[in-house]
């Protein structure tokens, strides 16, 4: 009970990095424009975190109740903008929980062994979560629209979008976030089991 209490803690903590890793990208207008610095941002700290958690109780399933504490939260979020005035499709949660279903039933086939949740999860995580997100995307209605019609007051001048072109700078979003979340999260995530162990 009291890893499991743990646990929802460090989520909810750490779900606030993970919502605003690279910036602005949980919102709708930056997470097309930037949607491969989503892809590896949030795989990353996925991966991280719902291995550091799954290995700490040794449970499989671990990762996705990680996960659902995560969506949960950000939900609260959402629904937060939406209570101030901002559309529906205002933020764009992020589907993590069929990725960690992944990594748990990686965990699971191969007998808890650690190593294979790092490198096979970690991977089905870098693969799948852009995948996921791309589906869950395309179901917002019109992000330029949200982007210019509702401006966030704490967007950085830098960041103002100048001209609506979505798509432009990428030639394949999926396959390079799909490609760089899976190099990237591997090694990451085994940084983060050796740090469970010592």
């Amino acid at each position: 009970t009291t890893h499991y209490l743990f646990i929802v803690v460090v989520a909810v903590n750490s779900t606030l990095l993970t919502i605003n890793a690279g910036d602005y990208i949980f919102y709708t207008d930056w997470m097309w424009t930037s949607f491969v610095v989503f892809s590896v941002s949030q795989s990353t700290m996925l991966a991280v975190g719902a291995i550091y958690y799954m290995l700490f109780t040794g449970v499989p399933g671990t990762a996705t109740y990680y996960a659902t504490i995560m969506t949960i939260y950000t939900w609260v979020a959402k629904g937060a903008w939406f209570a101030l005035g901002y559309p529906y499709d205002f933020i764009v949660v992020p589907v993590w929980i069929p990725s960690a279903m992944l990594l748990d039933l990686t965990y699971w086939a191969t007998r808890r062994n650690k190593h294979a949740a790092i490198i096979i999860g970690g991977t089905l995580i870098g693969l799948s979560f852009p995948l996921f997100n791309m589906v869950n995307l395309l179901l917002v209605r019109d992000p330029l629209e949200v982007a210019f019609k509702y401006p966030r007051p704490t967007l950085p001048a830098y960041m103002t979008p100048i001209e609506p072109q979505v798509g432009k700078f990428y030639n394949s979003p999926v396959a390079l976030g799909s490609g760089a979340g899976a190099v990237l999260t591997v090694p990451i995530a085994a940084l983060g089991a050796k740090l469970n162990t010592w």
